[in-house]
C-alpha cells in the first residue's frame, strides 16, 4: 500500500485529503502543517509519496521538495497549490516534484493524480499547459491526455447561497465571520447550515465542508499567497 505524507498549513484541506485518500486505498501516514515539519515528519516516517503545498509558513513548498528529497530521494512529490503559474511549475518541477495540480481541482482529481503519481506517472494539470480553466490530467511523461475517471460532478443539493456559506467556511471563516461577510445575522447562518447538515445527511461543519469538498460542490482556497 502506497504510504502517503500530507503538507499543507490548511487544516480542513488535509482533513478532506485524508479522507478522499484513505477511501481510495492509500495510507496516510502522517500530515505537515509547513514546510520544515513536512521535511522532518517525510524523514522520520519515509512516504512514499508526499502532497505539498506551495505556499507554507517555515518554509515554502518548492524550497522544501528541494531538500525533503535530498533526504528522501524515493519519495515522490506532488505539489497542490492555488498558483497556476508556469514559472511556479517549472521551479516545482525543477526541484524534484512529479505532478502539479491546482486547488480548484476536485478531490477525485487529485486522487486521481495521486494514483498515477504513485504509478510512477508524471501528472500536471492540462490548464497549466494550454493556460484554459480545465482540468483534464495530462501525464507528462508521455504527454498524453488521460480521460479523468471520477464521471461528472452530481448535482448539489445545496441552494447558492448555502454553498456561498459552505465556501466561506472551508476558507477558513467562522460562522460569525461569515454572518459579517454576507450582511446577514448569524442565526440565519445556523438556519443555512441546519438545512446543509440535512441535505447532506452529516451532524457537524468539518463533515459538511469534507463531504462538499469530495463531491466537488465547492474548493478550497490557500489561507495565504505567494510572497514576491
Amino acid at each position: 500500500m502506497t504510504t502517503i505524507l500530507i503538507a499543507d498549513d490548511h487544516a480542513t484541506l488535509r482533513d478532506g485529503l485524508r479522507a478522499a485518500l484513505t477511501d481510495a486505498g492509500f495510507d496516510v501516514v502522517g500530515e505537515a502543517a509547513d514546510g520544515a515539519e513536512a521535511i522532518e515528519v517525510a524523514d522520520r516516517l519515509r512516504p512514499d509519496l508526499v502532497l505539498m503545498d506551495v505556499t507554507m509558513p517555515v518554509l515554502d513548498g518548492i524550497e522544501a521538495t528541494r531538500r525533503l528529497l535530498r533526504r528522501v530521494p524515493a519519495a515522490r512529490v506532488v505539489m497542490l497549490t492555488m498558483h497556476a503559474d508556469p514559472e511556479l511549475v517549472g521551479q516545482a518541477r525543477s526541484a524534484g516534484a512529479v505532478g502539479y495540480l491546482c486547488k480548484d481541482a476536485s478531490l477525485p482529481s487529485v486522487v486521481e493524480a495521486v494514483s498515477r503519481a504513485a504509478a510512477g506517472k508524471s501528472v500536471l494539470a492540462d490548464h497549466l499547459l494550454r493556460r484554459e480553466p480545465e482540468h483534464t490530467l495530462v501525464d507528462v511523461s508521455d504527454r498524453a491526455v488521460a480521460p479523468g475517471s471520477a464521471g461528472p460532478v452530481p448535482d448539489s443539493p445545496l441552494s447558492p447561497r448555502e454553498e456561498e456559506i459552505l465556501q466561506l467556511l472551508a476558507d477558513g471563516r467562522t460562522p460569525s465571520e461569515v454572518a459579517k461577510e454576507l450582511f446577514i445575522s448569524r442565526n440565519t447562518v445556523r438556519n443555512h447550515l441546519a438545512s446543509i447538515y440535512e441535505k447532506l445527511d452529516v451532524g457537524d461543519r468539518t463533515h459538511a465542508v469534507v463531504r462538499a469538498l469530495r463531491l466537488g460542490f465547492i474548493h478550497l482556497q490557500p489561507l495565504t499567497a505567494v510572497s514576491a
